[in-house]
């Protein structure tokens, strides 16, 4: 019995969505003023902290600037994929004018093959930031629609699941509140960072105290720097928690500074607090330096940043050889289904983004209806094809809408192309 063909990819789409104020789509931080992630109203410590005009909320010095992006694979059937990111109106430039070329007519199995030419295709002026992130929402659109024409949904396109149930922890402003709902475990942001001296450090440590006590000895708490800190001053406020049992302390550094947290490490030799980071390292070769060198215990890969599911699945099965437990950054319905599949992504991470982190409530914002949510400490996934998520059209805009004719050219070159005739060593 031969293989049942497949239809080719007809065109490639790419929105902004024009939601409610409040609304946050695919980012996060698109939050109104008085949100606990803008840091109200206890602050937030991130990179800007040290200039006092920008201290007081993260959206001051533009942490929203960008905006979210959605793109959506239409194959010839009629079947669509769809995938989000940050990304905004210059993302979807990047996508219509550059990527689209990559996709339109080709098969959507060759997932490998469009995500290799799209990273190659932008080295020039990617492999980080907004290029990847683009190439991400692209990459989980073509994994969607994949699943949604096989009729399978993509944990089991990635080899089925390793774990009956996927645990969850909250990230939030209120870990007892985290604890009641049933989560495994919190994170809160740290306040403050070096810019605030010693009154700063002696802030944090009662803050981290102060909801110690509430919330008990034994529920798990960690700490959000947010790329805040420095290598002497994550050293000592490590080793000030650590009495409080501080269970991990994350991206505490700026992502590109392998050598500090390498530094970090050492300083905290025989600690028992773990060390993590990733949620802006943005490819497997970045990983690479962070898994090999061993300087943190879980790498966090945002799996809407790094280059979408396929990126993320080489990443995942590096660390296993390490032995480096994978805990994706947010992601929602993106990295669930990857952890399901892979045995060393042991629990998930849930976002609050409700404005007092008093409700449960989609990550993503208006964009998914049928977002599933954790609930009791498990996040369940419905037996979907694809992501199981249906897209909410109602606010997307195409700023760079394309022809038809556009889309049919790109899919003829794709179309036509037979491979080399003529043999040679490729070495």
């Amino acid at each position: 019995m031969s293989a049942r063909d497949f239809p080719r990819i007809k065109e490639v789409r790419a929105y902004v969505p024009e939601a409610a104020k409040g609304d946050q789509g695919a980012d996060c931080h698109d939050v109104d003023d008085d949100h606990w992630i803008n840091g109200s109203p206890i602050p937030v410590a991130n990179p800007m902290s040290g200039y006092e005009l920008y201290q007081k909320y993260r959206k001051s010095w533009g942490i929203n600037a960008i905006g979210s992006l959605v793109v959506e694979v239409e194959a010839e059937d009629g079947t669509t994929g769809v995938g989000v990111t940050i990304g905004g109106e210059p993302g979807c430039f990047i996508v219509e004018k550059h990527l689209s070329r990559f996709i339109e007519g080709q098969d959507p199995r060759n997932v490998e093959l469009m995500n290799d030419q799209m990273f190659r295709a932008t080295l020039n002026y990617g492999r980080k930031g907004l290029p990847i992130q683009a190439i991400s929402a692209v990459d989980l659109a073509l994994w969607d629609l994949l699943g949604k024409l096989r009729n399978e949904p993509v944990f089991a396109l990635l080899g089925g699941k390793t774990k009956e149930r996927l645990p969850v922890y909250s990230t939030t402003a209120r870990p007892d509140l985290a604890k009641e709902f049933g989560f495994v475990g919190a994170k809160i942001p740290c306040p403050y960072g070096p810019s605030a001296g010693d009154e700063g450090m002696r802030k944090n440590v009662e803050f981290y105290k102060g909801w110690r006590e509430k919330v008990g000895n034994d529920f798990p708490l960690s700490l959000d720097c947010y790329m805040a800190l420095t290598v002497p001053y994550a050293t000592r406020l490590a080793k000030e928690l650590e009495p409080h049992g501080l269970k991990w302390m994350e991206e505490f550094l700026p992502p590109d500074d392998y050598e500090g947290y390498k530094e970090v490490r050492e300083n905290l030799r025989g600690s028992k607090v773990l060390l993590t980071t990733g949620e802006h390292e943005y490819n497997r070769y970045g990983f690479k330096q962070l898994i090999n060198s061993r300087c943190v215990d879980i790498i966090q890969p945002d799996i809407t940043w790094l280059g979408g599911i396929t990126e993320a699945r080489r990443v995942v099965a590096m660390a296993a050889s390490h032995d480096t437990m994978v805990i994706p950054h947010g992601s929602s319905v993106y990295s669930y289904h990857l952890q399901y599949a892979f045995s060393n992504c042991p629990v998930a991470e849930y976002i609050n983004l409700s404005p007092k982190a008093d409700k449960i409530v989609p990550y993503f914002g208006g964009l998914f209806p049928d977002e599933p949510l954790p609930a009791n400490g498990f996040i369940d996934l419905p037996n979907r094809p694809g992501f199981g998520v249906t897209l909410c059209r109602d606010t997307l805009r195409r700023p760079y809408d394309r022809s038809p004719e556009d889309s049919k050219k790109n899919a003829e070159v794709n179309k036509n192309y037979k491979g080399p005739q003529k043999p040679h060593m490729p070495f």
